[in-house]
């Protein structure tokens, strides 16, 4: 029987006091700030947020250095983007989230190649500048084509004090027209990755926006219809799926933040006459400057299932004028039928099974409509390094009694799934195996469990695929959760 909203309330509550009891008085203390149940009326969640990690609590978060290098900076794929430091975070160049763009590594575009300094004992004692200058030299002769380099500063060159300012204006008048942008987005700075995306922010605002000469693209000429999308990083080709749709409403696409995207696109961003944001905690303080600055609106918008598509494509819309509303509307009913048959093929699967959500960025809120467009219910949601104003937000997609839990430890979250029980977990890749051993069917909500794309109309048709395959596999009937064995 289902529980009613003041049940589960009751059962949230019981549910927090259990698991705080594990907790030293202090941590306790600290820690129940961070969990609560969402009530219908309130203007956020009722949980604390951006505040600093307890030590020992086993966070899931990533460091300033991630969110420069793994999210803003390195999809841009024709810069190369230089870990600058020892090579144990340099190895994290490795990583490429699988941001996929159309070019051939190595000659002009960069993503999956790993550019570090590698730093020595000797340079933290001499420092790295001179080695810094002469990696620069390297990779002109090595990869002319490129068309910039970004300095991603590792917690040494911070902590020694290396002037990266220095060494990059001063390859920048050596390489004329090369775009050479210093980053000081060490690990340290900040309570998460959230500080690094502000830091790459700021770093396009001064290093390539106030740098650019206006007359730098003459070959590009505006058009009314003109916009850039803000903060897709092209996982599984996401940013593909929804520039489709765009260019279908009769919008031109000018730029792609950063996934699939170039140094010229973001240069001429300025130029745009709308901003469509997808991941808000990622780039709304570039798009809210370049409002202040240049005058471009901006708005929100959610390409996650065929509702929150529709409402979208709508919103964006409203920005022009009737020809692009008329077209709008259009894409809309082209897509619908293809969209029913999606939902009649799979919601009878799926219909009333239980989700838990734990992802960064904007996912915690945004996927939520897709799994009800496939009748799932999300009972619990929180961010890694989510701020008020991303909890603000997702008070327009949960439910009355939600379980909410921000920066959720590796004990809490395995104990709510014991609780809850839920029929599936979307959460990372640190979290994967956990709930997969525990007999719980699990999706990587991050990078798609190397599936994708999951935005537009192309991608809800993958999302539902991948839900049901996972609640559905056979393999499930093979192992049993620890409760299931318990009863």
């Amino acid at each position: 029987m289902t529980a009613t909203v003041e049940e589960r309330k009751a059962a949230n509550k019981a549910l927090i006091d259990e698991v705080l009891k594990a907790y030293p008085e202090k941590m306790a203390k600290r820690r129940a700030k961070h969990l609560g149940t969402f009530e219908d009326g309130k203007p956020d969640c009722g949980v604390k947020s951006n505040i600093k990690s307890l030590p020992g609590v086993m966070t899931i978060r990533g460091c300033a250095y991630a969110g420069s290098k793994g999210v803003v900076w390195g999809p841009i794929k024709d810069m190369i983007h230089i870990s600058h430091g020892p090579v144990g975070c340099g190895q994290y160049s490795w990583a490429a989230r699988r941001n996929y763009y159309i070019g051939i590594t190595g000659i002009d575009t960069f993503v999956t190649m790993q550019f570090t300094s590698d730093f020595q004992e000797k340079d933290i004692v001499f420092g790295g500048d001179k080695k810094l200058d002469k990696i620069i030299d390297e990779i002109q002769e090595l990869f002319p084509l490129n068309k910039g380099i970004s300095i991603q500063s590792e917690c040494p060159i911070g902590l020694i004090g290396d002037d990266i300012e220095a060494v990059s204006k001063k390859k920048s008048k050596e390489y004329v027209g090369k775009t050479i942008v210093p980053v000081r987005c060490e690990g340290f700075r900040g309570v998460s990755q959230s500080l690094g995306h502000h830091l790459a922010n700021d770093a396009i605002r001064d290093w390539v926006f106030d740098k650019t000469d206006p007359n730098k693209h003459p070959e590009f000429v505006s058009t009314p219809y003109d916009v850039a999308i803000i903060g897709d990083y092209n996982i599984g080709g996401d940013a593909w799926s929804s520039r489709i749709l765009l260019e279908e409403m009769g919008l031109r696409v000018i730029s792609q933040w950063s996934g699939d995207g170039t140094i010229a696109e973001i240069e001429n961003t300025p130029k745009a006459k709308l901003n469509v944001l997808h991941c808000y905690r990622s780039m709304n303080y570039i798009s809210r400057h370049m409002e202040e600055k240049y005058g471009i609106p901006w708005v929100e918008y959610n390409f996650f299932g065929p509702t929150m598509i529709e409402k979208s494509l709508r919103e964006i819309a409203s920005h022009f004028d009737d020809t692009i509303k008329a077209k709008a509307e259009e894409v809309i009913a082209k897509y619908r039928p293809l969209m029913e048959a999606v939902v009649a093929r799979f919601k009878p699967r799926l219909q009333g099974k239980k989700v838990m959500l734990f992802v960064g960025g904007l996912r915690p809120r945004h996927v939520i409509g897709a799994y009800e467009d496939l009748g799932m219910d999300v009972v619990g949601t929180g961010y890694e390094f989510g701020h008020n104003d991303d909890y603000q937000r997702t008070t327009h997609y949960v439910k009355d009694g939600t379980l909410i839990y921000d920066d959720v430890t590796g004990y809490e979250f395995e104990k709510f799934v014991e609780q809850v029980q839920p029929d599936l977990v979307g959460s990372g890749i640190k979290e994967k195996y956990v709930f997969q051993k525990m007999g719980v069917p699990f999706r990587q909500m991050h990078s798609w469990d190397y599936s994708g794309p999951y935005h537009g109309y192309d991608g809800f048709a993958i999302f539902a695929r991948d839900m049901d395959m996972a609640i559905s596999s056979p393999i499930w009937a093979l192992t049993k959760a620890p409760w299931k064995k318990a009863a």
